[in-house]
């Protein structure tokens, strides 16, 4: 687990160590830089290969000409070929180039720091550019203007709007085309426009400047803090974002790193140490509900006890299937029993039961009685129930649903269409006693609470929900998130997507329940989140070694269940319980 923290918290937490522990501003914004620095020298020398640059050719888009405008004059040929010259002479000095791009804040001090340093390494060349408003520049960032001035370099102006191109020919000077024609040539390019505090879309010269750095697929961009343009909070895209190959965060990683679109923009992330005191970071987290990112199960499962049976793992009870629909209730029961669960009873309608039995060699089958009593009577002798996968959304199916949840006691995992069950009646919801938890995709949320799609704040909404209502909210998707009725929440880091096909979600859900009912993982705490995060761990892990073995394109759900032994026993302890 890795902590995460808002961006009006590390604003907090930066404040707290410059003015109560009076740690200098400036020490902090090296700290940072020397990470930024030392990974671009990473990606420009790598250990294995040694840099090999890519050879450059003149394009004739740098000049921008009609093909009907009169010959060049003496002046006009001269600046084509200083251009050519800018371009292809990569080819004769195959030296790194590295273009920094740093915008008016704090991050964009960062940047120029970054360029002094690289400067100060050697063996690249560097140009920092200054990207908006220089009167907004904060004290710390001019102070690192200073020391960059003061080392030989320079903080050059980042004019160009490239973002209007009907005017883009009467507007951009011969200057700055001999900067997009260098900027073109790079090897790697430092993004340090935004911090973790931009609430507005990027326009304008920003926007051109993000553009520049994702022209060209082969040259990576390191990111400080957060790719500008995501949305630390929610990792919502803000008119447009980088693409990193690498983000350096500082200190904690930020939610928008790991859930929503922006979790796709941040490439590979690294969290660094920039010097705030961990006393301080414990005192103003301690009491604050936890954040984190999960890229592994918080710990091993236990041995299973020696001297136990089949009813101490867990009894199941199952209510999923329906016509058209009696692959989720098999895959559901598969999942459950893969993740250790005793007994599986599988409870489906009695016109697909002949179906569902002839796929069922582990589970029990048996096709639900008229009698509502007897129903309740075999859930109630389960440790967990999952209702849900695959059940339709018939009037008197979904009556069932509401009064299994007002009835039974034990823990719920609702899925698909039992969650539907609940638009309407989430007063049944918020009467249980026991657990209750949820797996909603995003269009189940939706459609359960009435929020727009898409969910453009999914770490909050789940949260609130949680909250609201005491239950467990598992919001699926890319960066799949467990919140907890305590304001708790995990961002799942595992998976991949090759796991977004139909079926998916049944053998989480599956799994869900599993855990839940196996006695021996219940501790005298409760548990339960944790349990939960561990089948949402699980699960992504699960589909991870599927894409490694099949690829993304080909891997089926039915063979996430096949991978969880393999996961499972990775993460199981070797020692007695």
């Amino acid at each position: 687990m890795l902590p995460l923290a808002t961006a009006a918290q590390m604003k907090e937490l930066d404040r707290r160590a410059i003015e109560e522990r009076g740690i200098p501003s400036l020490e902090l914004m090296e700290n940072a830089a020397r990470a930024v620095a030392d990974t671009v020298w990473e990606l420009l020398h790598p250990e294995e290969d040694g840099f090999s640059p890519v050879l450059s050719s003149f394009s004739s888009m740098i000049v921008l000409r009609k093909k009907d405008d009169p010959p060049p004059t003496d002046e006009e040929q001269r600046q084509v070929e200083e251009l050519r010259e800018i371009i292809e002479g990569k080819n004769t000095d195959p030296t790194p180039r590295v273009a920094v791009f740093c915008g008016p804040g704090n991050n964009g001090g960062d940047g120029v720091a970054c360029a002094r340093l690289l400067m100060e390494k050697g063996g690249c060349h560097i140009r920092a550019f200054f990207v908006g408003d220089r009167t907004k520049m904060t004290p710390d960032e001019k102070a690192m203007e200073d020391k960059l001035t003061a080392a030989g370099g320079r903080l050059e102006d980042f004019s160009v709007d490239i973002t209007d191109r009907s005017t883009l020919e009467a507007t951009m000077t011969y200057e700055q085309q001999k900067i997009l024609a260098w900027i073109s040539t790079c090897d790697c390019m430092v993004d340090a426009l935004f911090g973790i505090g931009l609430k507005r879309p990027v326009e304008g010269v920003f926007r051109s400047a993000v553009t520049q750095m994702q022209s060209r697929m082969n040259c990576p961009v390191v990111s400080c803090d957060i790719p500008s343009g995501v949305n630390a909070d929610t990792g919502e895209i803000l008119g447009e974002a980088v693409r990193a190959k690498v983000t350096i965060t500082f200190t904690r990683g930020k939610p928008g790193l790991y859930t929503g679109p922006g979790a796709d923009r941040a490439g590979e992330v690294r969290m660094v140490d920039i010097g705030i005191p961990h006393d301080l970071e414990y005192q103003m987290f301690r009491a604050l509900p936890r954040l984190e990112v999960q890229h592994q199960p918080d710990s091993h499962l236990p041995r299973r006890p020696r001297t136990a049976h089949k009813g101490d793992f867990g009894k199941i009870f199952i209510l999923a299937g329906s016509e058209g629909y009696t692959g989720a209730p098999v895959l559901a029961a598969r999942a459950a029993l893969r993740t250790g669960a005793g007994l599986v009873y599988l409870g489906v309608p009695r016109d697909i039961y002949p179906i569902v039995a002839v796929k069922c060699d582990e589970a029990m089958p048996f096709p639900l009685p008229e009698d509502y009593a007897a129903i309740l009577e075999k859930a109630k002798g389960c440790d967990a129930a999952l209702i849900g996968p695959g059940l339709g959304r018939a009037p008197e199916t979904e009556a069932l649903v509401l009064r299994l949840l007002a009835d039974l006691d034990i823990p719920i995992v609702l899925d698909a269409d039992g969650i539907n069950a609940l638009s309407g009646h989430i007063d049944v919801l918020d009467k249980r006693s026991a657990f209750t938890v949820l797996t909603p995709h995003e269009g189940e949320f939706s459609r359960l609470t009435g929020c727009a799609l898409p969910v453009r704040d999914r770490l909050s909404s789940a949260r609130d929900f949680a909250q609201a209502h005491g239950c467990i909210l598992v919001l699926k998707g890319h960066g799949t998130i467990t919140a907890a009725p305590d304001g708790t929440a995990y961002i799942n880091a595992t998976g991949n997507p090759g796991m977004a096909k139909g079926g998916s979600g049944d053998v989480l859900a599956g799994m869900t329940a599993a855990l839940l009912g196996q006695k021996h993982l219940r501790q005298e705490r409760d548990n339960t989140v944790e349990l939960v995060t561990a089948a949402v761990c699980f699960h992504g892990l699960a589909g991870d070694a599927c894409a490694r073995r099949l690829g993304e394109y080909a891997m089926l759900p039915s063979e996430l269940i096949e991978a969880l032994p393999q996961v499972l026993s990775e993460w199981t302890d070797d020692n007695e319980p």
